[in-house]
Parts: structure tokens; C-alpha cells; sequence
């Protein structure tokens, strides 16, 4: 991914504001209930198993049936790791217009632990709780 494809949370906002584009938040539903960019939608690429963290499978099939591959999107997760892969899967799957939010909802963290980057949750930016009706995942599975 490249850097110009890794934005700042107040990039990801001027651009879901002034260029129409659609924040996907990656996260798990319940990390997403939990609160997120007001007007994200959630489609998780991981889900937490038994083991740990597992891909969501339907990941890029959801995306496919929701949104054309050239629509105007953003993904963004927890702190930059998980977005990435989706928006490196995305591409992959032929989508066109997919930037990353870089430090996630909480913030990038550097190799000790640091925070090195401040999430969208440690800005002014709007953000909202809970599953809205049309933009949760059990919404947008259906």
C-alpha cells in the first residue's frame, strides 16, 4: 500500500464530507458498537474466534454485492494493521477507489507501545455508538 492510499483520520473525514466517500469500519461489531466514525458502516474483516482473530470469509463478497468497484471508500479499523490487509484485498478484488485510514479508530503505535499517531477517537472528529439500522453488519449482510 502506498502512502499516498494512507490517510489521516481528518483526511478520511474531509473526504467522506466534501468527496462523498463511504467510511468502512472494519472492525468486529462489537468493537464497531463500541463506537465509530459517525456514518461508518461496519463490515468486519476479522472475526474474534475461539483462536483468536479469523478472517471474515465473506469479507470481499459483502463489499461486491454492496458497493460498485469503482465507489469511493475508506477503510479503517482499531489501529491501521487490519484496514491495510482489507484495502491490499479490496484492490486485489478489482476495487479502484479505496484509501486506508492509517491510525484506525484508537491510534498507530510505534514498536514500543507508543502512541505515534492519534486514531479518529482521540480527535473532535463526529463519532457515534451502537449498530445504526442500514449501516451495522447484520444490516448489511441481509
Amino acid at each position: 500500500m502506498s502512502d499516498d492510499t494512507r490517510i489521516s483520520p481528518a483526511e478520511a473525514h474531509a473526504k467522506m464530507t466534501g468527496e462523498g466517500y463511504t467510511y468502512i469500519d472494519v472492525r468486529t461489531e462489537e468493537e464497531f458498537a463500541g463506537g465509530h466514525p459517525a456514518g461508518s458502516v461496519n463490515v468486519p474483516f476479522m472475526f474474534q474466534g475461539a483462536s483468536g482473530m479469523e478472517p471474515n470469509p465473506d469479507f470481499v463478497a459483502v463489499m461486491s454485492a454492496r458497493y460498485a468497484k469503482d465507489a469511493a471508500l475508506i477503510v479503517g479499523c482499531k489501529a491501521g494493521s487490519r484496514s491495510a490487509r482489507a484495502a491490499k484485498e479490496l484492490a486485489a478484488a478489482g476495487f479502484t477507489r479505496v484509501l486506508d485510514q492509517r491510525a484506525g479508530w484508537d491510534g498507530a503505535r510505534g514498536a514500543f507501545g507508543e502512541l505515534v499517531e492519534p486514531g479518529w477517537s482521540r480527535t473532535e472528529l463526529p463519532r457515534e455508538e451502537g449498530a445504526p439500522e442500514g449501516r451495522s453488519y447484520a444490516a448489511i449482510r441481509r
